[in-house]
């Protein structure tokens, strides 16, 4: 199976981790990536302090659980490649709509692009049956 088709096919909870410069972690809850025609994964983010740690740095882990009764899922270690702000495009990939003045209250968005270094099931170091491509 392929990522995409593991994201459509399964329900579940997303949180990325990322680290500034200086190495201090942060978590936050993330909804599961749009996986693009060239392979990297995209994820639309607010600038909060997520956005400003791969910032500095580009690396981070997207850690996706299965709803269910057993600890099920994967997880992604990434490295930003690139950023766009176009709102045309973003909101052709946002998932939740808000009223355009709660959008805006929230403040800008950004659609971040991740390549994917590497996959593993959630728990353990084996497998995880995914094809990366």
């Amino acid at each position: 199976m392929t990522l995409e088709e593991y994201f459509n096919g399964v329900t579940g909870k997303g949180i990325m981790s990322t680290a500034d410069a200086e190495g201090k972690v942060d978590a936050a809850i993330y909804s599961t990536p749009r996986i693009q025609e060239d392979g990297t994964l995209a994820f639309i983010m607010r600038d909060h302090l997520t956005h400003h740690n791969i910032g500095s740095n580009p690396y981070a882990a997207y850690l996706f659980i299965e709803d269910g009764p057993h600890y099920k899922g994967i997880r992604l270690f990434l490295k930003k490649v690139r950023e766009d702000t176009d709102p045309e495009l973003i909101a052709k990939m946002t998932r939740r709509h808000l009223t355009p003045e709660q959008d805006k209250a929230k403040g800008p968005k950004f659609l971040v692009y991740f390549s994917l270094e590497k996959i593993l099931p959630l728990i353990g170091s084996g497998d995880p049956e995914i094809q990366t491509s």
